[in-house]
């Protein structure tokens, strides 16, 4: 079995988020008293393979969330690392603080996007590389990609947001990763809230795609570079089946506090090699004050 590389960015030091100036026609933000969540997001991986042998991984990330004022047509956020974070900490990641306006429908908007661009090139300078870096995969004790678009920090966010999608019994619910829509089901829980269930198969081919990136990543880093064509050629061989699971469990308001996906895999090689995988990502959104 190819081993399974952790991911993260590049980073550098924080510095204080900028004001934002809004044209005339986006509607004025209503100042509140800050209203503060922290969100963590807890992942474990477990593989079994044939002859016996098995691993497991596991990993944890927490953000701060705070609202700072409320839109006609949305919200606007600050994401930042926790209270107790380093100064090393911190300078091992340029995302951070960002701003976001959370609109009523659509996906997350960034807002402090030039103050994310120096940041990256300050770091960048402070690491002694240029912009011709960027996108290139480096392996120290870990494998990790450098990467230079503020953009990405939105592509980051959006898996966070437990708010996403309409929650209802019998309503769609769209799983990435897996063939077509899924469908909730809702039952009552502890508390007055509720707890939303889904199960859909899962996409062979996007996983095999992803697996194909990671091989490609693995050759560059390894020196011994694959094209994503030959790689994604050599993973059509393996057959793939498999399932993901998501709970989302609700206060008696309907807030989302938890969601848990499940994704189990089966892999079976031409040559009759048997992989099984287990994934469990928790993710958990809780006021602080």
């Amino acid at each position: 079995m190819k081993p399974t590389l952790a991911l993260c960015a590049l980073a550098l030091p924080a510095v204080s988020v900028c004001s934002t100036a809004w044209a005339d026609d986006v509607p004025p933000a209503r100042s509140q008293p800050v209203q503060t969540y922290e969100i963590v997001q807890s992942y474990k991986t477990a593989e079994q393979r044939d002859g016996g042998s098995s691993g497991t991984s596991n990993g944890r990330n927490t953000l701060i969330e705070r609202v700072i004022a409320i839109r006609q047509d949305g919200a606007e956020l600050e994401f930042d690392m926790p209270e107790g974070a380093t100064a090393d900490e911190r300078a091992r990641t340029w995302q951070f603080p960002v701003r976001v306006f959370r609109p009523s429908t659509g996906p997350l908007q960034l807002l402090n996007k030039d103050e994310l661009e120096a940041r990256v090139d300050q770091w960048l300078k402070a690491a002694g590389m240029t912009r011709a870096a960027c996108g290139r995969w480096i392996f120290t004790w870990t494998a990790f990609r450098v990467e230079c678009d503020p953009e990405s920090v939105v592509a980051t966010l959006e898996p966070l947001d437990l708010r996403s999608g309409e929650l209802g019994d019998g309503a769609p619910y769209r799983v990435p990763g897996a063939t077509g829509v899924g469908q909730l089901t809702a039952t009552a829980a502890i508390g007055g809230g509720l707890t939303f269930t889904s199960s859909v198969e899962l996409d062979p081919e996007e996983f095999r795609r992803v697996q194909a990136e990671s091989d490609v990543v693995l050759g560059e880093i390894s020196q011994r570079p694959v094209s994503f064509a030959d790689a994604l050629k050599q993973r059509a061989l393996e057959s793939v089946s498999g399932t993901i699971a998501v709970t989302i469990e609700t206060d008696s308001r309907g807030q989302a506090l938890r969601r848990t996906t499940i994704t189990s895999i089966e892999i079976r090689g031409q040559d009759g090699r048997h992989e099984g995988r287990t994934m469990t990502e928790v993710v958990e959104r809780r006021l602080l004050r």
